[in-house]
């Protein structure tokens, strides 16, 4: 069974960093896309960030040059490097990956339980 589990989140002041983490296992036979996404209070779950397998970044307008993504292919592991963050920025943020099974033709998509990132002004 596939689980993604993600670590990393927190409490920050406004201006600090954090950095998530999300580690994908369970009969994995291949990764496509992986990304983060995020969901403040009372509103709809957005997009923050995706990385393909070859390194191929698109970010959120809200965060270019502030957040990146990077993956490590060799530990099935996408990460969210967050620099000045912003009041703005506190959500629960959900990493999601496109895994192939070893016993699927496809891929599908799979979510994290989610991580709650709180910044304070």
């Amino acid at each position: 069974q596939v689980q993604l589990v993600e670590s990393g989140g927190g409490l920050v002041q406004a201006g600090g960093s954090l950095r998530l983490s999300c580690a994908a296992s369970g009969g994995i036979f291949s990764i496509n896309a992986m990304g983060w996404f995020r969901q403040a209070p009372g509103k709809q779950r957005e997009l923050v960030a995706t990385i393909t397998t070859s390194g191929s970044t698109n970010y959120a307008d809200s965060v270019k040059g502030r957040f990146t993504i990077s993956r490590d292919n060799a530990k099935n592991t996408v990460y969210l490097q967050m620099n000045s963050l912003k009041p703005e920025d506190t959500a629960v943020y959900y990493c999601n990956a496109n895994i192939r099974r070893y016993t699927a033709l496809r891929g599908s998509d799979y979510w994290g339980q989610g991580t709650q990132v709180t910044v304070s002004s």
